[in-house]
């Protein structure tokens, strides 16, 4: 069958959405860190969008980890072919934003090239909370990560993506090139300001008239939503056939798309507000609402899931009192904690959730949500828990779904087989759990992670005893009746 490239756009079936301009004429304008499925279906959609009005915006995905995207991509002129589906059927488009793919560790000069390229006028990043070598506590850099003592060591080789920025402006500085503009795309509050407080720490570390240069920078957050799930094998069958040519990586999406971005961007921006982006002065009012609505939602889901068998988000949906539970953790416990934002229709941004949620098409898998959790708990849920038990009130909700992150990450499921656990701390969390032998024991000795709960959370009588109960509800009766049962837990 014929490959998806630029020769072959044109063999498209006329159903087919294809690029409203000449995609060999694109040049570019954007480096990308971090060159996975979320990017492909989120801000390259947005940015295909636009390069009619301006093809200096093309972007060059980095991937600092392996070759399989730029292998995929590469032979087909880095098209890819976006799925968007939900139960009333699919529409297919071919994304053309997306115009070069480098592997760093393959090559790292060619990104810093790429990166230092006075064409180049922002870096954005996918590289979900894990990449950026912070303590996802405090936010601060961590100067004992071994890619933070390779990168310092070795600034012409880079691992990390806060030592490819560093060097990369670095070499702009020498330059006499203005920085570009960093523009954080991952789940984290105040994202541009934790990246910023991060390269500028590194900076520091390397000298302090670098450090100054990097202080300078612009970093402004975003706000990021939409349902990615992996792409599957079935997804490839179904949009070859629909096309009529293969596609090594198409990318499958729920029609909901938003991005709510701070306007900072000394060198220009793309015109991504025609595309549907929605341009702020503060961002934090959305990142925070869409963090503790959806994120902690899905958290959430995604450890009761796993552990009650649920493959998918959908599935986990449907186990019996598992939308009473979410909808109580949106409406009881989050959306109390959120200022208001004033014309926005919380209810209805909370039902859209529901149905985004229970979205079958999407086949959203709860082990890739699970993944990482360590890095994300803090901003899902402990942050919301502590401006709960700060206001005098309950979280039975979220305690279930930390409670179920802990029996996630002790690794049985509701058969007793082992749970593959992804997670940076995994060494550490198996080390911790090694010896228990009850859930009081298990809560004791993941609670001894500064790094993910603080130094606060862990002296709560309180908040342990949530736990503690959630936990042994989990283990001794299995997650689906834990679901069915979590406000009993809290006498309410």
């Amino acid at each position: 069958m014929t490959r998806l490239s630029r020769q072959s756009l044109a063999s498209l079936l006329p159903e087919i959405r294809r690029p409203g301009y000449d995609a060999s004429g694109v040049s570019i304008g954007i480096v990308h860190l971090g060159i996975g499925a979320f990017h492909r279906a989120h801000q390259a959609v947005y940015t295909d969008d636009v390069l009619a009005r301006d093809l200096s915006w093309g972007i060059c995905g980095v991937s600092l980890r392996s070759a399989d995207t730029r292998d995929a991509l590469g032979p087909q002129d880095d098209l890819y072919t976006l799925k968007v589906q939900d139960g009333s059927g699919e529409q297919l488009r071919v994304i053309a934003s997306v115009v070069e793919t480098l592997v760093a560790p393959e090559s790292p000069e060619a990104v810093l090239a790429r990166m230092a390229d006075p064409a180049t006028r922002i870096v954005s990043l996918t590289i979900t909370e894990k990449g950026y070598c912070h303590n996802p506590a405090t936010g601060a850099l961590d100067e004992n990560h071994p890619s933070v003592l390779h990168d310092l060591q070795n600034p012409g080789r880079p691992k990390s993506a806060p030592g490819f920025i560093v060097e990369a402006l670095a070499q702009r500085r020498s330059a006499n090139v203005p920085p570009f503009t960093l523009l954080s795309c991952d789940n984290l509050p105040s994202n541009g300001h934790v990246l910023k407080r991060v390269i500028v720490r590194f900076a520091q570390l390397r000298s302090k008239e670098l450090g100054d240069f990097v202080r300078g920078v612009s970093a402004p957050s975003t706000m990021i939503d939409r349902i990615v799930p992996a792409t599957t094998d079935a997804d490839r069958e179904a949009v070859a056939a629909a096309l009529g040519m293969t596609d090594a990586w198409p990318v499958a999406t729920e029609p909901f798309s938003q991005w709510v971005i701070e306007d900072d961007f000394p060198l220009g921006r793309p015109a991504w507000d025609t595309a549907g982006a929605v341009f702020v002065t503060d961002v934090s009012v959305y990142e925070n609402m869409k963090l503790r609505l959806l994120n902690g939602s899905h958290s959430t889901l995604a450890y009761l899931g796993v552990l009650a068998g649920a493959e998918t988000v959908a599935e986990a949906m449907a186990i019996d009192g598992m939308r009473d539970l979410i909808e109580g953790l949106m409406r009881d416990e989050a959306s109390p904690t959120l200022p208001v934002l004033s014309g926005f229709d919380l209810p209805a941004y909370r039902r859209d959730l529901i149905a985004r949620f229970n979205n079958p098409a999407l086949r959203h898998k709860t082990m890739q949500i699970a993944m990482d959790g360590s890095q994300k708990l803090p901003q899902r849920l402990l942050n919301t828990i502590r401006d709960r038990i700060a206001a005098g009130q309950l979280y039975p909700a979220m305690a279930l779904g930390v409670a179920a992150w802990i029996g996630y990450v002790s690794r049985r499921d509701r058969n007793g087989d082992i749970i593959k656990v992804n997670d940076p701390l995994a060494g550490r969390i198996a080390s911790c759990l090694q010896a228990t032998t009850s859930p009081g024991e298990r809560v004791d000795a993941m609670l001894g992670l500064s790094d993910v709960f603080g130094q606060d959370l862990p002296h709560n009588a309180a908040f342990r005893k949530s736990l503690i109960q959630s936990l042994s509800a989990i283990e001794v009766d299995g997650a689906s009746h834990a679901v069915k049962s979590h406000r009993v837990l809290f006498d309410l």
